[in-house]
């Protein structure tokens, strides 16, 4: 029996001088990144004035406030909290379904296999950006400001932020559809309407049905922080009755929201698998 052939390290050194002769800018760049996120991170901690002994005496005020929250108890505003719950449900479902019927066409001029020029591309998608580069809860400050206190407030914040979200996820849902589709229906002497029509849209509708129920989900949570700065819904309630310590109060609340959210998560988890289909796991 042969043993091993030894390796012929001057070959290898050849054949791959990238690997074995790598230069010195190269093989500093990982320690010199870690060095300066370490040093950035410090200078946050200082710069933040972040104390480790206030953060134990927060702890300790925390374990107070948790004890003072058992047990939940709504009082006599069980109705009350109930219609504001359903107020938060009903921003995020209208916000999030408008979002997402101003967003599907927009998103189409913002696709590559739908507008090839990228002329009139960019300026769609620097839109979108702009759009989605402001918070949801900064959009309820400016809507407060411009309609007023109260859902109406909420239901726009969530639409216009959801928007740009939106628009780029479409957008490279579009751009990744199977292109046979559409250049059969171009084939037999479509039009550019019925290729997105019968081509594209059958294809990705699925893919955008989840990505709304998906955010229906989350945006139930953005509804109860927007409504603390007066967007209406539950965490208007919330806001209210931490302002004056009604801790099992508060517990109540955030009970509620839990359960809604968990309510929403099933739900929308059946739907999903119900649009698209469930996978087989290997």
């Amino acid at each position: 029996m042969t043993g091993p052939q030894e390796t012929d390290t001057a070959a290898l050194r050849a054949r791959y001088p990238d690997v074995f002769d790598r230069p010195a800018s190269a093989r500093l760049a990982m320690p010199a990144m870690s060095v300066a996120a370490l040093a950035i991170l410090i200078y946050g901690l200082v710069d933040l004035d972040f104390s480790p002994s206030r953060f134990v005496a927060g702890l300790n005020q925390l374990g107070w406030i948790s004890l003072m929250m058992i047990p939940p108890d709504p009082g006599s505003s069980l109705p009350v909290y109930l219609k504001a719950l359903g107020e938060t449900l009903s921003i995020a479902l209208l916000g999030t379904t408008l979002a997402a019927l101003f967003a599907l066409p927009v998103s189409l001029l913002a696709a590559r296999n739908v507008v090839p020029s990228k002329l009139l591309r960019f300026p769609v998608r620097r839109f979108l950006d702009l759009i989605r580069g402001v918070d949801t809860l900064i959009w309820a400050l400016v809507w407060i400001n411009v309609v007023g206190l109260g859902p109406f407030a909420g239901v726009l914040a969530i639409a216009v932020s959801d928007f740009g979200a939106f628009g780029k996820l479409f957008s490279e849902a579009i751009e990744g559809a199977d292109q046979k589709q559409v250049e059969g229906i171009r084939a037999s002497g479509g039009s550019a309407l019925h290729e997105i029509r019968f081509g594209l849209l059958p294809q990705v509708l699925p893919v955008i049905a989840g990505q709304v129920l998906y955010f229906i989900e989350s945006n139930t949570r953005s509804a109860t922080i927007i409504g603390i700065v007066g967007a209406g819904g539950i965490g208007l309630q919330l806001a209210e009755q931490i302002r004056v310590l009604e801790w099992q109060k508060v517990s109540f609340l955030i009970l509620m929201i839990l359960v809604a959210v968990a309510a929403i998560d099933f739900v929308s988890g059946k739907l999903r698998f119900a649009i698209i289909g469930r996978r087989a796991v290997a």
